[in-house]
């Protein structure tokens, strides 16, 4: 998520004004804690009551399983450095500015690279990923490039604005495709040139499919479509594609014209005030100028890793949101995809095909082009349902103002909000359980919306949900749902119960390995990682854990350097290679001051460690030292 520009994360800023009720408002606001669980006093079952009573269970009774947590946690750490388990070894591959090809522009560490060159190396601030297998030690690894630190992606950083320093910055964002080999010797994975190796930035053509086409009027621009941006959490797909996700994208626009927001634009949090300030050298960023072109942003992306000749697709029938996921799933043959709006009060959505994808594919259409979205509501009784966002159902019919399903795609925030959906802390990222296809939600922290689906108020710490769909159908449209785990340090908090070996805080990327095992990544804010606040002071940095969402047994697995936090995650095919991104080491921090242009190096100098160096995100791959599975 970004933070990098303001002092204030926009996330944790709501820019939600609909009369839609908070949880808290829907719940009763007598709540107890029971096993780790919330249960509101009106009688909903925690998991355990419910597995006794044989109704309202979040998950599927299965087999006894061997036990999933087979290394030892790590202790909390304030360290430049990346941490894991006695017996895993950490490699660092492909850190910002390694050039894509072997003959490319090397990275320059006085930050001086311009931005012909940035557009042949790794991109900033490494995100959501996925390795697409080749062989059985190799593959194609598709890797999300969120933002640019300004301080460090410039010699001087942004003190002054030039197209020169635009373009680089544009560079920057985007997605990295590259292929990734295993030497069998020394066992290292590498960087390998390939045909398939390319970048995607904000200046790539793309296309428009789906119910919102690119000539659609809210659509029209002064520029050919072009890019994307901010690209956080990610997705693969049945068939072979990587889908990525636009999220913060409204922090690119501004101007220094007369602007008063429209509606739509203040509920996507558009104002005059850039902190990038790309907008006074190119007018197609400046939202007075040019105020469609923010229209095109806020989409989840489809990639073709294996065709470098294809253009990028944004998938409008998937609505326009901030995505901070898209979890792709699938039931009775037809796909499903989750997706959070990661800013606080926002909502969790749910995409449907609308028959088998196969079919469509043999049609050579997209699967994602046709279905219905949906969005959710919690029930006071543990109960959920979702909310389709189809024109003419509802509340989203022509005489409430609505034009077309294009209207309600492009709107789709004001579109959840017409129809009663539940608002939630910081919805972001979604895993789905392979074992039972049940669903987990990161609820990174947030103003407290309250009640039972959202427990705390303030809630700085976060959560994590878990739902099970009607007969363990990804397509149901009814759920029943629990709170998996709170964060926090009981210090503070005694609902919380977490101790030594899993006090964790800000929940946000998650995901599971083919054996089960869930991985929850952290991201605190670095306004509140400080070794001196009360609340943070004894979670330290940002931190991987691995969790038995059958027995809720969760352990510190890695923690990373400071001002940093972990995101993305992927295996290779065999389980025995963990590949996680450590982004914006060296980030702003309470604890440990600034980086400047003259001292890039204030508050972490990893992965390079230079003297005359600046902090890079980067790849971190995770081995076992004898060979065996990750986590066993």
């Amino acid at each position: 998520m970004t933070r990098v520009i303001v002092d204030v994360d926009p996330d944790d800023v709501p820019s939600n004004p609909s009369g839609n009720r908070h949880i808290r408002d829907v719940l009763s606001r007598r709540a107890v804690i029971v096993g780790g669980g919330v249960v509101a006093a009106a009688g909903f079952m925690t998991t355990s009551a419910a597995a006794k009573s044989g109704k309202g269970k979040p998950s599927k009774p299965g087999k006894p399983k061997p036990k999933l947590l087979g290394f030892e946690a790590i202790a909390p750490s304030t360290d430049d450095a990346v941490r894991v388990p006695e017996g895993y070894s950490a490699q660092v591959i492909i850190p910002w500015g390694t050039p894509i090809h072997s003959r490319g522009p090397q990275f320059k560490k006085d930050g001086s690279n311009t931005a012909a060159e940035q557009r042949r190396q790794i991109g900033a601030h490494h995100d959501g990923m996925h390795l697409f297998p080749l062989t059985g030690s190799s593959g194609l690894l598709a890797l999300n490039h969120e933002y640019i630190d300004t301080t460090l992606h410039y010699t001087d950083g942004s003190a002054t604005i030039t197209q020169e320093k635009v373009d680089k910055a544009t560079a920057g964002h985007g997605i990295s495709v590259v292929k990734l080999e295993r030497d069998k010797r020394s066992g290292k994975w590498e960087l390998k040139d390939s045909r398939y190796n390319r970048r995607v930035t904000t200046d790539t053509p793309v296309e428009f499919s789906g119910p919102v086409r690119a000539s659609h009027p809210l659509l029209r621009s002064n520029n050919a479509p072009k890019g994307t941006l901010n690209n956080c959490s990610s997705g693969y797909t049945p068939w072979g594609t990587y889908v990525t996700c636009e999220e913060n994208f409204n922090g690119y626009f501004g101007t220094d014209e007369a602007f008063t927001a429209t509606t739509e634009q203040k509920r996507y949090g558009i104002t005059a005030t850039s902190g990038y300030n790309w907008h006074k050298a190119d007018a197609r960023w400046d939202i007075a100028k040019n105020p469609n072109e923010a229209n095109r942003f806020g989409w989840v992306v489809e990639i073709d890793p294996f065709d470098p000749k294809a253009a990028p697709v944004k998938r409008t029938a998937l609505g326009r949101v901030k995505h901070e996921s898209a979890t792709v799933t699938e039931s009775k043959g037809q796909v499903v995809v989750y997706t959070g709006d990661d800013q606080d009060g926002e909502y969790v959505y749910k995409f449907v095909g609308d028959g088998s994808w196969r079919k469509r594919r043999a049609k050579r259409q997209s699967p994602l082009d046709h279905g219905t979205l949906y969005v959710a509501k919690f029930n006071d009784d543990g109960s959920g349902v979702w909310l389709p966002l189809e024109f003419g159902k509802g509340a989203l019919t022509a005489a409430n103002g609505w034009a077309d399903q294009a209207d309600v795609l492009i709107r789709t925030r004001s579109a959840a909000d017409a129809v009663g959906a539940t608002k939630l802390d910081r919805p972001e990222w979604v895993a789905v359980n392979p074992d039972n296809k049940d669903v987990y939600l990161t609820l990174t922290n947030g103003v407290g919306n309250g009640g039972t689906v959202n427990p705390r108020k303030p809630n700085p710490y976060g959560h994590i949900l878990r739902w099970h769909e009607k007969n363990g159908d990804n397509t149901a449209l009814s759920f029943t749902w629990d709170v998996f785990v709170l964060a926090g340090d009981p210090a503070y908090d005694p609902a919380v119960q977490l101790g030594p070996d899993n006090i964790f805080g800000s929940p946000d990327g998650i995901g599971f390995d083919a054996d089960g095992r869930l991985w929850i990544q952290t991201d605190i804010s670095n306004t509140s990682q400080t070794l001196a606040s009360k609340g943070y002071d004894n979670i330290g940095n940002c931190a991987m854990l691995a969790a038995d969402p059958e027995t809720k047994e969760i352990k510190r697995f890695l923690t990373v350097p400071r001002g940093a936090e972990v995101t993305g995650i992927t295996f290779a095919a065999d389980g025995r290679s963990l590949f996680v991104n450590v982004q914006h080491p060296g980030e702003a921090s309470t604890a440990w001051g600034a980086p400047t242009p003259a001292n890039p190096r204030a508050v972490s100098n990893w992965p390079d460690f230079d003297p005359a160096g600046r902090p890079r995100s980067a790849t971190v791959v995770i081995t076992k030292n004898d060979g065996g599975k990750i986590g066993s």
